[in-house]
C-alpha cells in the first residue's frame, strides 16, 4: 500500500472522528447524543463502523510501526458488533469507547499522519 493510500486512510478515519465530536458537541455531551435515536445515535454509530472498516485496510506493518494494532483490533470489532447486532448495542459501552478510546485513538493517528509530511 503506497503511502498516500494509507495517507487518504487517516484522513477519511480523522473526518469520522470529527463528525462523532461534531454531532456531541451539538447534543450537549455523549449521554445526549446517544439518547438522540433518530439522528445522532445512528450518525455515530455509522461513524464508528467507517473508523473500524477503514483502519482494518491499513496494512499490520504500519500499525504496528505507530502502536496503533491493538487500536485497529478493537476498532474492527466495535465495527463489527456494531453492524451484527445494533439492536443490542450496549450504549454504556460506546460511550466509554468514544471517551476513553478514541482520544488516542485521534493522536496516534495524527503521528501518523505527520510522518507523510
Amino acid at each position: 500500500m503506497s503511502d498516500d493510500a494509507v495517507e487518504a486512510k487517516v484522513e477519511y478515519i480523522q473526518k469520522m472522528l470529527s463528525n462523532i465530536d461534531t454531532v456531541l458537541q451539538r447534543h450537549g455531551g455523549i449521554q445526549n447524543a446517544l439518547a438522540d435515536e433518530a439522528e445522532a445515535r445512528a450518525a455515530i454509530m455509522l461513524s464508528l463502523m467507517q473508523v473500524g472498516e477503514t483502519i482494518d485496510k491499513i496494512e499490520d506493518e504500519v500499525l504496528e510501526q505507530y502502536d496503533l494494532k491493538v487500536d485497529a483490533k478493537g476498532a474492527y470489532s466495535v465495527r463489527n458488533f456494531i453492524a451484527h447486532d445494533y439492536e443490542g448495542v450496549d450504549l454504556d459501552l460506546i460511550a466509554e469507547i468514544i471517551e476513553d478510546n478514541l482520544p488516542e485513538l485521534a493522536k496516534k493517528l495524527e503521528k501518523l499522519k505527520a510522518s507523510f509530511e
